[in-house]
């Protein structure tokens, strides 16, 4: 079976499991309170990313660790606001979203096999993402709270500029050292 209609029988059962899990709890009674009660409705967007993880892991189509890793990273962020009820950090926390594009590459790449290709482009994704929220993140948070605030954040600069250097370090031994074709 071709990749591309793995990739559609994937998603094809996916829909069905989940269209089924929806249709049920509108059916058995009580199913509905039993679920409200084991998690927080931004759980249930981290829970459904995961199961894009698992279909693409048992359908054979690792590249569906990239959706996966969007759609449960902005359901952490969003659980994360739900919870502290800091829903303004919104205003930076976007800038996570390559980064969650990262960790999906990375770990499509590593289920391929390709540790190198993984780290090179997952990684550098992740850390332009973490330098990104550290400065929009200072940024903001000093204008919202004032110039007092910013001592805070300063102890993070530090660690911005450590994960560029590392990543500065790291990425030449990861290029490819295939020819180019013509």
């Amino acid at each position: 079976m071709n990749q591309n209609r793995r990739g559609s029988l994937t998603v094809g059962v996916l829909l069905i499991l989940l269209g089924s899990w929806f249709l049920a709890v509108k059916l058995i009674p009580g199913l509905e309170d039993w679920a409200e009660a084991f998690a927080e409705w931004p759980a249930w967007i981290i829970a459904f990313g995961l199961l894009f993880l698992v279909a693409g892991i048992v359908g054979g189509v690792p590249d569906l660790a990239v959706p996966a890793a969007i759609i449960s990273g902005i359901g952490g962020i969003l659980l994360y606001q739900a919870r502290s009820g800091e829903w303004d950090t919104w205003a930076y926390a976007w800038a996570l979203i390559p980064g969650f594009v990262g960790v999906g590459v990375l770990v499509a790449n590593l289920l391929k096999g390709k540790f190198k290709i993984a780290i090179r482009e997952g990684g550098g994704a992740i850390v332009t993402s973490l330098v990104l929220f550290t400065i929009f993140a200072g940024l903001l948070y000093q204008y919202v709270e004032g110039p007092e605030i910013l001592e805070e954040i300063t102890v993070y600069w530090p660690v911005a500029l450590i994960l560029l250097g590392v990543w500065a370090l790291i990425r030449p031994f990861l290029k490819s050292r295939q020819k180019p074709e013509l």
